[in-house]
């Protein structure tokens, strides 16, 4: 099938993928459209998986204020050229992030920067939970696991469900992003602000 120059634009216009990539993605999924979308994700995300190792010293600082001024988010985002820092796409991605973390209030942004001492209070509240509901010791521990597991998804930002999509979670976002830019992006620090509230 003949690859028209109004799809290369279109595809472009949906991806942000360079031209000979879109032009070689419609060509290896025959001109059809979302198959072309999956093939430039798969190859940007292992070209970015090569790229995880470098350094990402340029980025912006997100920030979301909510409607009745009563919280406030600052998030790091960082990626490695000025460039992708300056895409709408990088933008809009750090604006997404400030809302999600103005409405879910994570603690931290993966499972291993959550506090030890607050991780194994949890735990200890999980498993005596167990224990009460008359659960033998081998299935209360599989239980605490469980319960963990869901601990993290409403904890970590990277294992929230994103408030504008529910099927996707932070972490998916962020690698559609590195898929369609082809950098090394990381959420780095947040800060979140609600009046009254001690910040986290």
């Amino acid at each position: 099938m003949a690859i028209s120059a109004q799809m290369v634009k279109e595809l472009r216009d949906r991806t942000d993928a360079g031209m000979m990539d879109c032009k070689r993605a419609l060509t290896e999924s025959g001109g059809d459209m979302e198959k072309a979308i999956s093939y430039l994700r798969e190859k940007g995300l292992s070209k970015a998986a090569k790229k995880a190792g470098r350094a990402t010293s340029e980025g912006l600082i997100g920030h979301y204020i909510h409607g009745n001024g009563k919280i406030a988010v600052l998030v790091e985002v960082k990626c490695e050229t000025d460039f992708v820092a300056r895409s709408d796409k990088f933008r809009q991605f750090a604006h997404d992030v400030s809302m999600q973390i103005a409405a879910a209030a994570p603690i931290a942004v993966r499972p291993e920067d959550i506090p030890a001492d607050l991780l194994a209070k949890e735990k200890a509240i999980f498993k005596a939970q167990a224990m009460e509901e008359g659960k033998p010791e081998a299935i209360a521990e599989k239980i605490t696991e469980g319960r963990v597991k869901k601990f993290y998804k409403e904890a970590c930002l990277l294992e929230q469900a994103f408030i504008k999509d529910d099927k996707k979670t932070i972490q998916d976002l962020l690698n559609d992003l590195v898929a369609v830019l082809g950098e090394n992006i990381q959420l780095g620090r947040f800060v979140r602000m609600a009046l009254g509230e001690d910040s986290k």
